[in-house]
C-alpha cells in the first residue's frame, strides 16, 4: 500500500495504538518536510476523541467540529503526541481551520510550558 501524501494540520483518521477497538480522528502536526516525505515513515499526530453531552474541555484541549471536517464535536488532547505509521492513516478527513490552528499551538505551548524565545 502507497503511504499517503500528507501535510500538517490534516484532520485523519488512525488507530493511534494497535490494541484500539476503532479508529479515531488525529489532527497531523508533523512538520511540512516530514508530511511531505514519503520515506518518512511516522508522523506526529494528536489524538481525537467525541465530545460527550455537557464533558467539559479541560485547559490541554481543543474542540474541533464540522468547519475542520469531522461530523461531530470531537475533543483533541494536547497533552499527548502520538507517533503513528503513516500507512496506518486511513483518511483524511480535513484540513484544521486556521483560528483553531493558532489555539492548538498556544495550548501546546501552554501545555507543555514551551518557553516562547
Amino acid at each position: 500500500m502507497t503511504p499517503p501524501v500528507l501535510a500538517q494540520w490534516d484532520v485523519v483518521r488512525v488507530r493511534i495504538l494497535p490494541g484500539d477497538r476503532d479508529e479515531h480522528p488525529a489532527v497531523l502536526i508533523s512538520p511540512p518536510e516530514v508530511c511531505t516525505d514519503l520515506q518518512k515513515r511516522r508522523v506526529n499526530v494528536l489524538y481525537g476523541t467525541t465530545r460527550r453531552p455537557g464533558q467539559a474541555v479541560r485547559a490541554h484541549e481543543v474542540v474541533l467540529n464540522g468547519a475542520d471536517g469531522l461530523d461531530h464535536a470531537t475533543i483533541v488532547s494536547c497533552a499527548h503526541i502520538y507517533t503513528v505509521d503513516r500507512t496506518l492513516i486511513t483518511s483524511r478527513l480535513g484540513e484544521v481551520t486556521r483560528e483553531r490552528r493558532r489555539q492548538l499551538g498556544r495550548t501546546l505551548v501552554a501545555t507543555y510550558r514551551l518557553p516562547l524565545a
